[in-house]
């Protein structure tokens, strides 16, 4: 299992666990922590450090086991955009998947109250679910988008674990959001996917049908953050209204990987508008 060496093997699994991808799980929980009230928390920490590698190699490690034959057909595999793993390397993912997670869990099960824990299981559940079977959220259209909703669920199991409530709107927003994001980003993948004899909500809609789709959760994202703060509303529209626009002048598989890196980027953006603001108004005291 660990032929290759540890440090070798690490690298391996931060690598399956997409780093470029853990600020829709890490940046969410530090913004869950934030609309608590305080620029920090320890007893944020654990649920922090568990919201980078061992999540991410959670989801994208289980979904890279139960997706060889897509990722064998898909080109952008074996990059920084996700790894394409050796049927060889299976066993090995999961003991790192085991051996990172379990920890944290029985920790939070030691630690954090109910409805904490409630929303942890079932941030876990789906993510497992999305690529595994016999649910295998990621192979049936529509299932496949709203089961993304699960990205804000730190938004909601932060707070409770802190003591606190929710933001509802913000993250009711951020469900929204991700689901419109997440059928968008397979637009790109539609080909290989309809090869493959997956039907995703990309392959079922097609490129302008997305648009649509897309663009109804995206409306409702803006409208659920204007409740909150306005700029982060207004960023989100703009952003979002250019990618819906740039896929509907082309509606191809092709745009939507031209797209990608700009999607990729999305949250970054909005969330540093988001998290500027939050960390001013903390820092004067202006936060209720």
């Amino acid at each position: 299992m660990l032929q290759a060496g540890p440090v070798a093997a690490a690298r391996r699994m931060v690598h399956i666990s997409r780093p470029v991808l853990w600020i829709n799980t890490l940046g969410t929980g530090v913004v869950g922590m934030w609309l608590t009230g305080s620029i920090w928390e320890a007893e944020a920490a654990g649920l922090l450090v568990w919201l980078t590698l061992p999540f991410n190699l959670l989801i994208y490690g289980v979904n890279d086991i139960f997706d060889q034959d897509t990722d064998a057909l898909n080109p952008r595999k074996g990059s920084l955009e996700g790894a394409r793993i050796r049927s060889a390397e299976v066993r090995s993912i999961w003991f790192w998947v085991l051996a990172t997670n379990l920890p944290f869990l029985a920790y939070f099960v030691a630690t954090l109250p109910a409805a904490a824990l409630l929303w942890i299981a079932l941030y876990v559940l789906v993510f497992v679910f999305y690529s595994a079977p016999p649910l295998r959220f990621k192979a049936r259209a529509y299932l496949d988008s709203i089961s993304n909703a699960a990205y804000a669920f730190p938004l909601v199991f932060l707070p409770y674990a802190l003591g606190a409530g929710p933001v509802w709107p913000a993250a009711l927003g951020l469900m929204a959001w991700s689901a419109a994001k997440h059928t968008f980003d397979a637009v790109q993948d539609i080909d290989e996917d309809r090869e493959a004899g997956i039907t995703t909500t990309a392959v079922r809609l097609g490129a302008r049908g997305v648009v649509a789709w897309s663009g109804a959760w995206w409306l409702l994202s803006t409208i659920c953050f204007a409740l909150v703060n306005l700029p982060v509303a207004v960023v989100n529209a703009l952003i979002a209204g250019w990618l819906l626009v740039s896929l509907l002048r082309s509606p191809s598989p092709g745009t939507g990987h031209r797209l990608y890196r700009y999607s990729i980027a999305f949250p970054y953006v909005a969330g540093t508008v988001a998290g500027m603001q939050l960390v001013i108004a903390l820092t004067l005291g202006l936060y209720p």
